[in-house]
């Protein structure tokens, strides 16, 4: 299972909140994140945006 598809899941189910996913995501400040700005917005339906 790659991270998209556990991330996805981890969403769907509850375990995680569109807040706590962006700690997932791989950006400048964060690059060991495991999904990427779009896979994100895929996931959740919301935009990204870094606090």
């Amino acid at each position: 299972m790659s991270n998209y598809t556990f991330w996805t899941n981890a969403y769907k189910w509850g375990w995680v909140t569109a807040e706590l996913l962006k700690g997932a995501v791989k950006t400048k400040s964060n690059p060991f994140g495991e999904i990427s700005l779009e896979e994100y917005k895929t996931i959740t339906g919301i935009d990204f945006e870094q606090a």
